[in-house]
């Protein structure tokens, strides 16, 4: 049985119309992001139901009482491939989003004993080749591992990428035609935004100082090449005062800390965790630096540009440059070189980028027009909904 925790009065007779199924539901981006896309639909009259497999976890409280949260409950791939189908099979949504890889698997699996009108859409949020590139498995396990995707992908009715370089890497390493793909932006711009990034920091170097303070944000991991920023900021720090933060939780915790005292920086470093306001201390960075090895859309370098923070980026595949129009609002380095990092600091806090010209760039990031932009792909029309009565679909 599936446990349906509705958040509205007599949500449960209600029929569905699109279901994100997100069993792996962890508290990444990705997760976040899809919250803010059930948000924005649910706020344009769309029915949505969001299925994880347990709903104590981040961001759910985000849901709006109109959006069905249904719990799987734990158990094994193939239980809760039944207990998908069972879902499938009585209320029969119109669309089912799915955007992780096992959760993808289960989905089509399922897609065999779905409906007829019932269409599927993978969401990857990052380039898959980058991705396999980096995590320098040999070549054969490799061409195993693009040969599932391939059949994976194959067989969903469509795939929304999050930006145009992850659409180019799906279509280039994965083989499926680029027409096949849609790219639609991500949700990061939600109705709070701007209010979050005007309450006060809780961080104290973010309070008035006349230091300036460069933020770093993410889950403290490889991808995120923290060791590079570290190194760049030391670099920095022999031609001008400054502080760094970096915002994340992740296993790298001690080790960076290490290499900031082997580096003489610790005074001017801090990794303070996780923080439940990332925007109030975006919003008065002197700087925010992005210095991943890979990415798909990094959404703290939108959000920073949002709340017109300066920026600086690795030119990874893929996202900051897209993002930053080749380079023309912010500053694009090589991936792993912290003197080419460091020389792009100096020069951003010299001449930091118009805030105006930042803000702008990021109109396409608002979670209705995102929103939007997923209900026209998947042909759903809303304009007659109402809260009692299935919304119109076409296509």
């Amino acid at each position: 049985m599936l446990d349906e925790k509705v958040k509205a009065p007599g949500a449960q007779n209600l029929s569905s119309q699109i279901c994100f199924f997100i069993p792996s539901f962890g508290d990444g981006g990705v997760e976040r992001m899809l919250v803010n896309t059930a948000r924005g639909m649910a706020s344009l009259g769309a029915r949505v139901d969001f299925i994880v497999k347990q709903t104590n976890a981040p961001y759910l409280e985000q849901l709006p009482e109109n959006v069905r949260l249904i719990e799987l409950g734990d158990g094994s791939q193939r239980s809760i491939t039944r207990r998908f189908r069972e879902y499938l099979q009585t209320h029969r949504p119109d669309a089912v989003i799915s955007a992780k890889g096992r959760d993808n698997s289960i989905a089509i699996a399922a897609k065999k004993v779905a409906p007829t009108e019932t269409r599927f859409y993978l969401r990857p949020g990052t380039a898959v080749s980058a991705r396999l590139d980096n995590r320098r498995i040999n070549p054969l396990r490799r061409w195993w591992k693009l040969r599932g995707i391939r059949r994976l992908y194959a067989q969903a009715d469509r795939i929304i990428a999050v930006s145009e370089g992850v659409a180019e890497d799906i279509a280039r390493s994965v083989r499926i035609p680029r027409s096949e793909i849609t790219v639609i932006r991500n949700p990061n711009i939600t109705p709070e935004f701007f209010q979050m990034g005007a309450e006060p920091p809780e961080h104290p170097w973010f309070k008035n100082s006349s230091i300036p303070v460069i933020a770093g944000m993410g889950g403290l991991r490889r991808q995120k090449d923290f060791p590079t920023l570290l190194r760049a900021f030391t670099k920095l720090r022999t031609h001008r005062p400054a502080r760094l933060v970096i915002f994340g939780e992740g296993r790298q915790h001690e080790r960076l800390e290490s290499l900031a005292r082997e580096l003489g920086i610790a005074e001017d470093v801090d990794l303070p965790g996780f923080t439940r306001n990332p925007y109030s201390h975006l919003s008065r960075s002197a700087m925010f630096v992005l210095s991943s090895l890979w990415e798909g859309s990094p959404n703290v370098l939108t959000e920073a540009m949002a709340l017109g923070t300066p920026v600086v980026a690795t030119d990874c595949h893929s996202g900051p440059r897209e993002i930053l129009d080749g380079g023309r609002l912010g500053k694009l380095v090589p991936v792993g070189d912290p003197e080419s990092l460091a020389r792009a600091m100096q020069e951003t806090l010299d001449r930091p980028r118009p805030a105006a010209d930042l803000k702008a760039a990021t109109e396409e990031y608002t979670m209705e027009k995102s929103a939007g932009r997923y209900l026209d792909t998947m042909g759903i029309d809303i304009r007659n909904a109402d809260t009692g009565g299935h919304p119109e679909v076409s296509g």
